[in-house]
């Protein structure tokens, strides 16, 4: 894994407690599977990117949990992974949001979604 601005990642992860930073290494881990991916510390957002563009972004490191936003230029309603999905204003960008409570929350079907944001 490549990390962008090292020191600002360690912003990010300072006081998070152990489980979020499991679950967090294990989201990386998992898309680490699906090909190399590069973490962007922002100023409000982690985002990983694919050789060419941010493919993904984790928006919040809560207490147990973290929240991961795919941006897919359609909406995927079939699904038991998102939480919510919401189409960007004026844009034709929809953003599935996906909370990780346990790390066995990344199944086949997130799995299924790494990819196609990976690969898009």
């Amino acid at each position: 894994m490549i990390i962008d601005e090292p020191h600002e990642l360690s912003h990010f992860l300072a006081g998070k407690s152990e489980h979020t930073l499991a679950l967090f290494d294990h989201f990386i881990n998992e898309f680490q599977k699906i090909g190399p991916v590069t973490v962007h510390p922002a100023k409000t957002m982690i985002g990983l990117a694919n050789s060419h563009k941010r493919v993904v972004y984790i928006t919040q490191l809560g207490k147990n949990f973290i929240h991961v936003v795919f941006p897919f230029k359609e909406r995927f309603e079939d699904n038991l992974c998102f939480q919510k999905i919401a189409q960007v204003p004026g844009d034709v960008q929809c953003n599935h949001h996906f909370r990780m409570l346990h790390q066995d929350d990344v199944n086949d079907e997130v799995r299924k979604f790494m990819k196609l944001a990976y690969e898009s």
